[in-house]
């Protein structure tokens, strides 16, 4: 008994101190606390993926490509072909594909340049002629002046240009080795993607193993379907500004199409800078009404992408808030520039796809 009561006591006491606190402050407490956990561990986890980026980047966007080449790959297999045979099929066919679009975008770009260099040079004779005899009348000596600053500023700056190209091309050995990469992890995402699943879902506790299961597989279907349905709207994008540009003449209309094509998968900005390149080549090459038109072609195809066809094609699979969207992307564009970008809007649909299926309501047995 003797024992028993200064414990008891204590007890009485810490609860006397516990009810002494509003309960809306110890709720907060307790969610704020639990709160620093999290973002805590999610710190941890960026620090590591920033770290890492030569190696997480490669495997992201192995998965990217792994939910486009799926369904050819599962095509395959449904056909008796054997399902290595099938990867091997599927990707050979890619970088086929993949190789003849470079090579025409580089023959295209090599034949088309003179001719975009001497459209360029007459553009910058008539800007020269209209600064004289424009409403800014500048003379002969201001025009010399300003070309004179122009080639002292790059003077200057030549060695910050020269180890610029330097680190161009160590930044082109490594993508290079990144592109193996990915496609090292490709082959085997496409071969062995359900084997590499199920040692994966090893390491988590038995009783949720089935619930995260449910839910990895949900998150990269709308992974897959994400990819699938901006890889079509980018190809509508593509040959409704390429389309426009070459009725209207403007020079390089492959190469920019290819560029609006890939400017689509970055989501809200992507097909706007394409676009604006495009008019800018169109000014340059063609003068101010044709810029015009192209503007309005790029316009009207924004449109039905926005209106249509991403409704049609990712509305149902990918449901995000548009405001999650941007926040998304302006998140990568920080955290990672363009590579960010690119990743941001994927990763945020298949996490939310998978919260959901986690919290979703068990079905009655």
């Amino acid at each position: 008994m003797t024992t028993d009561q200064p414990v008891s006591r204590e007890r009485d006491s810490s609860e006397e101190v516990l009810s002494a606190v509003p309960h809306g402050l110890r709720v907060a407490a307790a969610v704020c606390w639990r709160a620093l956990v999290v973002a805590g561990a999610l710190t941890v986890v960026g620090f590591l993926a920033v770290k890492l980026a030569s190696v997480v980047v490669p495997v992201a966007v192995a998965l990217l490509l792994a939910g486009l080449f799926s369904p050819a790959v599962s095509w395959l297999t449904r056909r008796k072909v054997p399902r290595g045979l099938a990867t091997a099929i599927v990707l050979v066919v890619g970088i086929a594909l993949a190789g003849g679009v470079v090579t025409f975008v580089v023959i295209t770009v090599t034949a088309g340049m003179p001719g975009l260099i001497d459209q360029v040079t007459a553009s910058v004779t008539d800007l020269h002629a209209w600064l004289r005899a424009g409403p800014l009348h500048l003379s002969q000596g201001q025009l010399d002046e300003m070309l004179g600053n122009l080639t002292a500023m790059l003077g200057r700056n030549k060695s910050v240009i020269a180890s610029g190209a330097l680190t161009t091309a160590v930044t082109v050995g490594e993508l290079l080795a990144e592109l193996l990469l990915v496609v090292f992890c490709l082959i085997f995402f496409l071969a062995q993607g359900r084997a590499i699943w199920v040692f994966v879902l090893r390491a988590v506790p038995a009783r949720l193993r089935d619930r995260v299961d449910v839910a990895g597989r949900s998150g990269f279907t709308t992974l897959a379907h994400y990819i699938r349905g901006t890889a079509a709207v980018a190809f509508v994008d593509a040959a409704g500004i390429g389309l426009g540009l070459v009725i209207i003449g403007v020079p390089l209309a492959a190469p920019l199409s290819t560029l609006v094509f890939l400017g689509a998968f970055v989501p809200v900005i992507g097909s706007v800078i394409a676009g604006a390149v495009a008019v800018l080549v169109a000014l340059v090459t063609h003068g101010a009404w044709s810029a015009v038109i192209v503007l309005a072609v790029v316009v009207g195809v924004m449109q039905v992408e926005s209106h249509v066809l991403q409704p049609l094609l990712l509305g149902r699979a990918v449901r995000l808030h548009p405001l999650a969207v941007v926040l998304a992307l302006a998140a990568g564009l920080v955290v990672a520039g363009v590579v960010g970008a690119l990743l941001a809007v994927p990763l945020v649909a298949v996490f939310s796809s998978g919260v959901r299926s986690l919290t979703a309501r068990p079905d009655p047995e």
